[in-house]
């Protein structure tokens, strides 16, 4: 085993650990929680670690960064997440390689991805990205419809060829009430996960907590975590 291996499989171990003992904490089967090893600013040989040791869901932010990285990586038994704000000029590219995209947050961009999917033969899965930093009707400083446009948004989806309803993801946010209170920022996103399933009963994910606080995510109910440094390390600035 190589050195860097070695090192993945030790932190991969660690977190796994992490999410384990918040599941037992929180009553909840482990089985519940999926791990997003969220893989931006590291190598394809980092993937191809990551899907050797077990790892099946991936995630990147840039589509720069992801194109190549998911194409050198296309005979790996992964699902790949879109988690960065995604412009629509992006969109045809992000189609060829993501299995679902989290950072769904305006009508405009619904629209793109249903056409592209389509172009494509393909079924996208969809998470509305939630700003709970967001004023009425607005979006958040890291993008995200504001809770109060989810119903609208979520129908659109959902009525869209080529996409799939899966459900809510949310960051932490910084600033607002929730800025510092990311358990209470994630059980109030397990609330509007509800009434959201309410008519979208399928939509079931429930995507939130990374490194730093994949625990309160895991008491408040995510069904899946993004962990990027707590698996891969801290990558040097370039420059």
């Amino acid at each position: 085993m190589t050195d860097r291996k070695q090192e993945i499989a030790a932190n991969l171990a660690a977190v796994e650990e992490r999410i384990t003992a918040a599941c037992a904490a929180a009553g909840r089967p482990r089985e519940e929680v999926t791990l997003i090893v969220v893989t931006k600013t590291y190598p394809a040989d980092d993937v191809r670690i990551l899907s050797e040791l077990g790892v099946r869901h991936v995630a990147e932010n840039r589509d720069q960064d992801a194109a190549p990285k998911a194409a050198a990586c296309s005979d790996l038994p992964l699902s790949w997440h879109f988690v960065g704000q995604l412009q629509t000029n992006k969109v045809r590219s992000v189609v060829g390689y993501a299995d679902v995209v989290q950072s769904v947050d305006r009508a405009r961009l619904v629209a793109a991805l249903s056409k592209e999917a389509v172009r494509a033969g393909r079924e996208l899965g969809c998470l509305l990205q939630v700003a709970l930093d967001a004023g009425e009707g607005g979006r958040g400083e890291r993008g995200g419809v504001s809770p109060d446009g989810i119903e609208e948004l979520a129908d659109l989806v959902a009525g869209s060829e080529g996409l799939r309803f899966d459900g809510l993801m949310t960051v932490a946010p910084l600033t607002g009430e929730y800025a510092g209170r990311q358990r209470a920022a994630f059980e109030h996103l397990m609330d509007l996960s509800t009434c959201v399933r309410r008519t979208h009963p399928a939509a079931t994910m429930v995507s939130a907590g990374m490194s730093a606080d994949l625990e309160q995510a895991v008491a408040a109910g995510a069904t899946h975590v993004r962990v990027g440094t707590a698996v891969l390390g801290v990558r040097p600035r370039l420059g």
